[in-house]
């Protein structure tokens, strides 16, 4: 039973230390342009990061997922909104999984 409170101090500790850390060491504005681009991008990385292997990994089949994710991408690089992407992959990896069900 005192295990799980050792564990539940730590983890608190190293939350607490990683939001606290940079408030206390970076005192003055950022001006390094390189290290201002890095951490603009961290977000979507970290996003895209955790995201992109549900994708795969929701469906029944990797295939109906990767299609999905490849449409979503062309969809929203030419300009489509949220609702369009998320409904024309829902309907890409509906459509994929009907036809792999009755090819196989």
């Amino acid at each position: 039973m005192l295990k799980i409170y050792i564990y539940i101090l730590i983890m608190a500790s190293v939350t607490y230390l990683i939001r606290m850390l940079p408030i206390v060491l970076i005192r003055r504005q950022i001006k390094n342009r390189f290290l201002k681009s890095f951490l603009y991008y961290v977000p979507y990385v970290t996003l895209s990061v955790m995201t992109f292997p549900a994708i795969i990994e929701a469906t029944q089949s990797p295939v109906s997922g990767a299609i999905a994710l490849i449409v979503g991408v062309v969809l929203a690089w030419f300009g489509a909104g949220l609702f369009k992407v998320a409904i024309a992959s829902c309907s890409v990896v509906f459509i994929v999984e009907f036809v792999m069900m009755y090819l196989i």
